[in-house]
Formats: structure tokens, C-alpha cells, sequence
């Protein structure tokens, strides 16, 4: 596969195609992680810098993981106890990272824009793992490859994106990717939860769960960032629960052999039933293993590609 990138800003970056021919070459690496030994010598010499300024239990692990199956080095940077716990500036933290000659740095920041902003300033390639609210391009491969592994294709599926729609970088994300792949996007949540601008997403609103919920083939349940609750967005965490949160009846209303999925963390009991969540029909770990897949095919596609052109 010829990769013309030299980093993962966003989903928007990518052709149909590019991201088709990924989960194709994310199926072999699925294959590894089978193995009794879970190792290749593909990125031996290479070596992975995973700077994490904000918690990570999912990405940072798989990322590292990924890496260790592909025999890369990895070398892990959180903002506690570095400098920029200190107020080093972002561009003299990259800079300090490059002087040490990493093959890529996957990079989440509270900050949207982070990542590109490295990325026009460091000659080695940078993976957005996530930034603000702007978008988490390796989760919404993930939940793509989640579900391509169990549809025939994209087209005529539909997709129900629920909950905190307002502040999610995966939401925004995964409309990129599935709407690019031809799947039709809905998204249900309080109307205080949804983005100022929805109106011109190419996505169906709805504020009523059982009609959202109508014929649809999967649907993704969002973290309700509970920080947000303080600033009066809902009028209680169990109100929110009676009407957003999944549950059985809902999964009644879809179409036959619909999947349940959450990027994690969850708020069991709050935006999905517990055990909906581990129901038969919940791909939820599934998500995690796709994960792992996905983040291997990344690294290896970014370190062994002879590009080095700038989006």
C-alpha cells in the first residue's frame, strides 16, 4: 500500500479508498495479536514517542502495545512530571522530543489543533490521539473496522451516534469516517448537547431515543462528560438516564442483529444499560481488540512509508 501521508491529523485527510484498504491490512494484523506470540520484527529499530497530556487508559495502552507487537521502542511523556507541568510551551517541548529523534509521536492534548501544530512544526510523523474537542481519527478506524469486520459493506447502514454529541471529538470524528464511507449518520442527545452548528453536519437530528433508534444497524453510545454536568447543560444526571440512556427496549426498535458500541470510559447506568453493555449484541471489547489492530496498521504504514510530504 503506497501512503502518502506523513501524519493523522483527522479522518478528513483520508480517501474512501485509503481508509478501505486500512481495515484490509488491519485484518492481518488482527491475525497477529491470535498468535501465541504476539510479535514481528516488522519496526525493529524504530522507536515511538507517546506523549499523553491528558488520562488515557484505551489509546495510550493499545498504542503501546501496538508498537511493542511490531518491535518498536516506545518511551511514554504525561504532563506530570515533565516540562510541561512547568509551562514549557508545546513547540519547545516538540522541538526537545525531535533533537531525540523518534520515527513518530502520537500525541493527545486537551488543546484542538495540538497535533496539527506539531505537525507543521517536527519533521517526524505526528498521530492525533486525540485533541479537545476536534477529533480522535484512530478511534473512529477503530469503531470502523469494529464494524466492517461484520458488514458486507457501508452502503444502505445506518448509524446512531447518542449522548454527550456537544463536546465528543469521537462523534465528530466518526461522522467523517461513516459518512464518507456512504453509511447514514444520526445523532440523538439534549438539545443542550448538541453543537451550535448541527444544522449544517450532514447528519439527521433527533431529541426522542425511540425514534432515533428506528432501523438502525449500530449504534454508539457517547460518554456524558460529567464535568459538564456542574455547568447546568442537564437538569440531573437520572433525568438524563431515563431518556438518553440505552437501554433493552431500545435495541428492540432496531434492525435485526443491531450492535451496540462505546468508546469507554463508561457511565454504567447513565448512557447505557449495564447489562446491555454486556449483552451478546454489545461490540464494546471488540472495540478495544480493533484498536490494538488499528494502531498496529498505523505505525506501520507512518514508519515504513518513504513520504515525508506535509499534509
Amino acid at each position: 500500500m503506497d501512503w502518502p501521508h506523513k501524519d493523522l491529523l483527522s479522518v478528513d485527510q483520508l480517501t474512501s479508498p485509503e481508509i478501505l484498504e486500512l481495515f484490509q491490512l488491519a485484518q492481518n494484523f488482527e491475525e497477529i495479536n491470535s498468535r501465541l506470540v504476539k510479535k514481528t520484527p516488522t519496526l525493529k529499530g524504530k522507536s515511538v514517542l507517546l506523549l499523553f497530556a491528558e488520562p488515557s487508559t484505551r489509546t495510550k495502552t493499545s498504542f503501546d502495545i501496538a508498537a511493542k507487537r511490531l518491535s518498536a521502542d516506545t518511551f511514554s511523556l504525561a504532563t506530570k512530571g515533565s516540562s510541561l507541568e512547568k509551562g514549557e510551551d508545546l513547540k519547545d517541548t516538540g522541538l526537545t522530543l525531535q533533537a531525540m529523534q523518534p520515527d513518530a509521536i502520537v500525541i493527545r492534548h486537551s488543546q484542538s489543533g495540538a497535533a496539527d501544530f506539531l505537525a507543521r512544526q517536527l519533521h517526524c510523523s505526528i498521530i492525533n490521539a486525540g485533541d479537545g474537542w476536534h477529533a480522535h481519527p484512530t478511534q473512529a478506524l477503530l469503531d470502523g473496522f469494529t464494524l466492517y469486520k461484520l458488514w458486507e459493506g457501508f452502503r444502505d447502514r445506518t448509524l446512531l451516534l447518542v449522548g454527550d454529541i456537544a463536546h465528543s471529538r469521537v462523534a465528530r470524528s466518526d461522522i467523517e469516517l461513516f459518512t464518507k464511507l456512504g453509511v447514514s449518520v444520526r445523532l440523538c442527545a439534549p438539545r443542550t448537547l448538541l453543537p451550535r452548528h448541527v444544522a449544517d453536519w450532514p447528519v439527521s437530528v433527533y431529541t426522542d431515543l425511540d425514534e432515533a433508534c428506528r432501523g438502525v444497524d449500530a449504534i454508539q453510545c457517547l460518554r456524558l462528560q460529567l464535568e459538564r454536568q456542574q455547568s447546568g447543560l442537564l437538569p440531573s444526571l437520572r433525568e438524563y438516564a431515563t431518556r438518553f440512556g440505552l437501554r433493552k427496549k431500545h435495541m428492540e426498535l432496531t434492525r435485526p442483529g443491531a450492535k451496540v458500541l462505546h468508546p469507554g470510559p463508561m457511565n454504567r447506568g447513565i448512557e447505557i444499560d449495564s447489562h446491555l453493555a454486556d449483552d451478546t449484541d454489545s461490540l464494546i471489547l471488540d472495540q478495544v481488540s480493533s484498536g490494538i489492530a488499528i494502531r498496529m496498521t498505523l505505525l506501520y504504514l507512518f514508519l515504513t512509508s518513504t513520504s515525508q510530504r506535509r499534509e
